[in-house]
């Protein structure tokens, strides 16, 4: 018997024809994670088989190292047998079950050439466990624990489960540029969409002096919690504060959310260009603020050809809140440091604006473009997490 980890998965399951192609991206990332050539990730009839050639693997270490990854739904903690005859079932579930309290034997046998069946398995194993262990008894219901038992390739047998992400694999679905500012929303929908298999390329918009370095500082530091789901990416840091005074002095004070969320919208698109991405990610919350109603969204999004996605849009403060916590990136987010959209918050926001009508209105400011290229041009792209500065 030798220790390993097999690694479970959702939805790649029901790809069919694609299945391998997820099999192989999502095997090829726990790899690279572990960063040991001497662990081997192999696929398994239905799950990922992760082994130490040396011998036991160290699961603690390895588990730790891959348990964030998009697309795993649990690693469990198994011993592998080469001989997967009856008696050493057995053996291998006197080995992982505790010494008292209930427990049932479950079954799971993909490879139908095995001489019994999935029934038959359970009750032979969960009869020698009984034998040998007067304390135990069983409980079909609500056992404190189950001995699974697999027959694939190779007979696996476990108790330990990890429950992990789910998801798809990172980068599966495409890449997104992710307009990240320093509140609870952004955050959240970048690992929304992070879990859904896109890539993710955030944004910030950084408008000194009016906001702070720690304000900078603090969507930093957003962005290496989230790389603990995603691995290490570049963070744009976009230089607004020009884009932002021009809209502030010449633009509608009603209008004033609505055109810099629009800047910010045409300014992205030309980063998405340079990265080949697909579309915009935001954090808006349907109805959460005037800037985000229906008719806001609308004159906001018709600045970009790009398909602009919205995670939260039919989320309230609470859920995203607690996904916030969940993530770990709540308690960054909350730190008194304003970014740039609280900044130039109008006293009285258009809640039901013209999409056209704000269209021809920044058609007339042909400095714009201008300043959007500026902007694009001079960003400074932050290495997440910060070992350096590119």
């Amino acid at each position: 018997m030798k220790k390993v980890l097999l690694v479970k998965y959702g939805e790649i399951a029901l790809r069919k024809g694609n299945r391998g192609l997820f099999e192989r991206g999502l095997a090829d990332t726990i790899q690279r994670l572990i960063g040991d050539q001497a662990i081997r990730v192999n696929r398994e009839q239905g799950r990922l088989l992760v082994e130490d050639s040396r011998g036991d693997i160290n699961s603690a270490d390895v588990i730790e190292k891959i348990r964030r990854v998009f697309g795993i739904t649990a690693i469990c903690v198994s011993l592998k047998l080469e001989d997967a005859s009856i008696q050493h079932l057995q053996e291998a579930a006197l080995t992982v079950i505790g010494n008292s309290g209930t427990f049932k034997v479950e079954t799971k046998r993909s490879d139908k050439r095995y001489p019994m069946e999935s029934r038959e398995i359970s009750a032979t194993v969960g009869g020698y466990i009984l034998e040998h262990h007067p304390g135990l008894k069983v409980d079909v219901r609500n056992p404190e624990t189950i001995v699974w038992v697999e027959i694939r390739n190779h007979a696996y047998v476990y108790t330990e489960i990890v429950k992990c992400e789910a998801g798809l694999p990172y980068g599966s679905s495409g890449k997104g540029i992710l307009l990240l500012s320093g509140g609870i929303d952004s955050p959240v929908a970048g690992y929304l969409m992070a879990r859904r298999g896109m890539e993710i390329i955030p944004v910030y918009f950084h408008s000194p002096p009016y906001t702070s370095e720690r304000a900078k500082d603090k969507v930093l530091d957003l962005m290496e919690c989230l790389c603990g789901f995603i691995g290490p990416s570049p963070l744009y840091v976009v230089p607004f504060t020009e884009t932002q005074l021009y809209i502030y002095e010449h633009m509608p004070p009603a209008k004033l959310t609505l055109f810099l969320k629009r800047a910010m919208l045409h300014i992205t698109s030309i980063i998405a260009e340079k990265e080949k991405a697909h579309c915009l990610i935001t954090g808006d919350s349907l109805g959460q603020v005037a800037s985000q109603t229906a008719h806001s969204i609308a004159a906001v999004d018709s600045a970009t050809a790009l398909t602009v996605l919205r995670p939260l849009v039919a989320m309230d403060k609470q859920q995203i809140i607690d996904t916030a916590l969940q993530i770990g990136t709540f308690d960054i987010s909350i730190r008194p440091f304003e970014d740039c959209c609280t900044v130039f918050v109008p006293k009285h926001p258009e809640s039901k604006p013209n999409a056209k009508a704000v269209a021809s209105i920044e058609a007339k400011h042909r400095i714009l473009p201008e300043l959007y290229a500026r902007a694009a041009e001079q960003v400074e792209l932050v290495q997440c997490p910060r070992t350096n500065e590119i």
